[in-house]
C-alpha cells in the first residue's frame, strides 16, 4: 500500500473496501449520466487522503488514524475511510473546519459538472485533495486547479495528492476571488457552501462554462453566458457543506419559527426556502408562499447573476417571486 497503509494488513483489505464503496455508489445511481466517473473512484485510493479523521464522541470528537498502534483501530480507520459518509478532517476548538465529503454526493456533483476532455476546472475548497485527485484522474493534472484559504489545508492536500501520484495546481488564496492567473475555466465546482455567487468567478470563465456550487442547502448549477451574466436552477439534491471562508458576508441568523406548524418547521424543503430568502422574507411570508405554491421542490428555484445584481427566484427569473442575494 502506501506510507499510510496498515503495517500488517494485506493490500486487498483497502482494495476490497474501495470496491465495496464503488458498488454502493453504483447502486445509488450517482454517475448514471456519466459512468466514466466510476473508473476514477475505482482508481483513486481515498484512504491516502484521510490519514486521520474525527468521529463524534461524548464531549466532542475522537481522532481515528492509520498509524494507531492497535491493529483493530487501524482496521476501523481503513473501513471508515471507505464508508459512504462525510469525514471530519480538521477540527479546531470543537468547530468543524474541513471535511471529506460523502463519496456518493461527490460522484453526483462531478457527474452534474458535465466535464469534457480538455476542460479546465477550478475547485473552490481543496479539502483533503481527494476531489481534485478524482478530477485529475479524469482530465489530467494540467487541467485541474484547487484553491483554499488555509495554508495548512493546501499543504496537506498537496502532500496527499503527491502520495497518490497526482499533481494538479494547488493554490492558497480566497476562493471567492477565484484564481485569475489560471483562468479561463470551463468548469467551477465549489465544495463549500456559498451565501451568494462571487462576481469574480464569471470573468474567469469561458462562455458556456458551468458552475456547480452548494447554496442554501441545495446545489445550484449555472451556465455562464459571459463575464457579466450567468443563470441556472437548483438540482433536487440536498447538500450541506462547511461555509466558504474568506467570504466576508455574514451567515444569516437562524430565524425564529415559533407559531409555524411543526411540519413546516421540520420540513427540509421549507428550511431550504428559509435559507434562500433570508433577509428578504420573514418566516411567515415564506410559509405563506410555500403553502400557496404547494411546497415547491428545489428544481423550481433558480439564480441569476447580471452584472452587480444577483437574485434567486421561483419558476421564472422575471416572475413575481424573486429575492436579492448579497
Amino acid at each position: 500500500m502506501s506510507a499510510h497503509a496498515l503495517d500488517h494488513e494485506p493490500d486487498d483489505l483497502a482494495m476490497a473496501a474501495r470496491a465495496a464503496l464503488v458498488r454502493e455508489i453504483d447502486r445509488s445511481g450517482a454517475w448514471d449520466a456519466d459512468p466514466v466517473w466510476r473508473e476514477a473512484f475505482e482508481a483513486v485510493p481515498r484512504h491516502l487522503f484521510v490519514p486521520y479523521y474525527y468521529v463524534g464522541a461524548v464531549g466532542g470528537f475522537e481522532r481515528v488514524w492509520g498509524e494507531d498502534p492497535d491493529p483493530r483501530a487501524r482496521e476501523r480507520w481503513l473501513r471508515g475511510a471507505y464508508a459512504d459518509a462525510p469525514l471530519a478532517t480538521r477540527v479546531r476548538d470543537g468547530e468543524l473546519l474541513s471535511s471529506s465529503s460523502q463519496p456518493s454526493l461527490m460522484a453526483k456533483m462531478l457527474t452534474e459538472l458535465e466535464v469534457e476532455d480538455g476542460d479546465a476546472v477550478l475547485e473552490i475548497g481543496a479539502g483533503t485533495g481527494y476531489n481534485a485527485a478524482l478530477l485529475a484522474h479524469r482530465l489530467g493534472d494540467a487541467y485541474v486547479t484547487t484553491v483554499d484559504l488555509d495554508p495548512e489545508i493546501t499543504e496537506s492536500a498537496r502532500r496527499h495528492l503527491a502520495i497518490a501520484g497526482f499533481y494538479p495546481t494547488v493554490v492558497t488564496g480566497d476562493g471567492a476571488r477565484g484564481v485569475p492567473e489560471r483562468a479561463p475555466f470551463d468548469r467551477i465546482i465549489a465544495t463549500c457552501t456559498l451565501t451568494s455567487v462571487p462576481r469574480a468567478w464569471l470573468p474567469q470563465c469561458n462562455p458556456g462554462a458551468r458552475i456547480l456550487a452548494p447554496l442554501a442547502t441545495g446545489l445550484i448549477t449555472l451556465r455562464v453566458r459571459d463575464g457579466e451574466y450567468a443563470e441556472g436552477r437548483f438540482l433536487h439534491t440536498p447538500a450541506y457543506f462547511v461555509p466558504l471562508r474568506g467570504d466576508t458576508r455574514p451567515e444569516p441568523e437562524e430565524p425564529h419559527l415559533g407559531g409555524l406548524p411543526p411540519r413546516a418547521r421540520s420540513h427540509e424543503l421549507f428550511r431550504f426556502l428559509l435559507t434562500l430568502t433570508a433577509g428578504s422574507l420573514d418566516p411567515y411570508e415564506a410559509y405563506a408562499l410555500w403553502e400557496r405554491e404547494e411546497q415547491p421542490v428545489r428544481e423550481r428555484y433558480g439564480i441569476t447573476v447580471d452584472g452587480e445584481r444577483v437574485w434567486a427566484w421561483l419558476d421564472d427569473p422575471e416572475g413575481p417571486y424573486t429575492w436579492p442575494l448579497p
